[in-house]
């Protein structure tokens, strides 16, 4: 005779699959989940809902007392949006311009009524425009007009100067997902250090074909940058190794933790602060400060320093981004050969090819 369960023994069955699904370790990774999920709203709102210029390096060249006058004027707008500085004459903003130290320069016409605006919407189309209408109002107070001249104008396929950036982001994304994906498929710990080494000359390889596929699809393909293709090369195959190998590092010492880690730092913390949508000084002052230390804000800088400043100043991200990429491949190294005591349950299984 044949024995229905009843509905008790179906209720009990479906919670005793509950509990055995929702295990101390998944209910860890969902709030880890849920908790980058904030800090990614956090993050970007916090950056960039409400940007507002501070600080500004901006230049001024003027006669005599008159320079000093002017400096003073600028120095004293509501909220100090600029941070400005007497320039010897036109020829040395213009060169401070393009060597990235400031940003703009006010040119005074002690002769006439029209003064000159030099900006470089190469840098960021937002910020160029916002000297612009802060110094144009600061100009009108004083009875005057003002010129703008664009040194370091950005392409007219370059959409507020944001192509960089999502170069930047693409690069940065192809990284971090090839990291992952060799965790998922062959456990998130290199069982020893051939493994790692393995897994570090992959990415090399990942970064070298995607660094020059990024430089062909953003220049000769797209015509949305200028600047080399074997400079961006170069600088797209850095990038991605360098996210690539701080992935695999967080995932050598953390375990599967390791990938949200690495988003948390790339894409949560990196991104809105990297002066993409809006340049450095445009930001808070807490993204502003970790903005040029973290991957996706060095390659922005580097990205449009090729692009429209003649490869200018870009020795500081490039330093940055070797840092990351050597210390990666370091810490990943070492953790293949560290005890794995206190690791396991952090590890996907590895699959039988590794």
């Amino acid at each position: 005779m044949s024995h229905t369960p009843g509905p008790g023994t179906r209720s009990g069955s479906f919670l005793g699959e509950v509990r055995d699904a929702v295990t101390p370790r998944a209910t860890l990774l969902v709030l880890g989940v849920i908790a980058l999920q904030l800090l990614f709203i956090a993050s970007y709102v916090g950056a960039l809902h409400d940007p507002r210029p501070k600080d500004v390096p901006f230049g001024v060249v003027a006669p005599g007392a008159a320079a000093g006058q002017t400096v003073d004027r600028l120095e004293g707008l509501p909220g100090s949006p600029l941070d400005p500085r007497t320039v010897a004459d036109e020829a040395a903003a213009r060169r401070q311009i393009m060597n990235r130290e400031i940003d703009g320069a006010l040119v005074l016409d002690p002769g006439g009524r029209q003064d000159t605006l030099l900006v470089a919407s190469g840098g960021g189309t937002v910020l160029a425009t916002t000297l612009e209408g802060i110094v144009g109002k600061a100009e009108q107070t004083e009875r005057r007009t003002v010129r703008v001249v664009d040194v370091a104008p950005a392409s007219r396929h370059d959409f507020d100067g944001l192509s960089s950036f999502y170069l930047i982001v693409g690069w940065c994304v192809g990284g971090y997902l090839c990291a992952s994906i060799l965790a998922i498929s062959t456990g998130a710990r290199p069982a020893n250090p051939r493994r790692a080494a393995i897994r570090l000359i992959v990415m090399a390889l990942v970064a070298i074909v995607g660094g020059l596929g990024g430089a062909v699809i953003i220049g000769p393909i797209l015509g949305a940058l200028p600047g080399g293709v074997l400079d961006l090369w170069g600088l797209g195959a850095l990038i991605t190794f360098a996210v690539g190998a701080a992935t695999l590092a967080l995932q050598g010492v953390f375990g599967i933790v390791g990938i949200g880690l690495a988003i948390l730092l790339v894409v949560i913390a990196g991104n809105p602060s990297a002066g993409g949508a809006f340049p450095l000084p445009l930001l808070p002052p807490f993204w502003k400060a970790i903005g040029p230390a973290l991957p996706p804000g060095a390659g922005t800088w580097a990205a449009r320093s090729i692009a429209y400043f003649k490869g200018n100043d870009v020795t500081a991200s490039l330093l940055v981004l070797w840092a990351w990429a050597v210390a990666g491949t370091v810490i990943t190294m070492l953790a293949a050969v560290l005890p794995r005591r206190g690791r396991q349950e952090t590890e996907l299984p590895p699959a039988p090819a590794g």
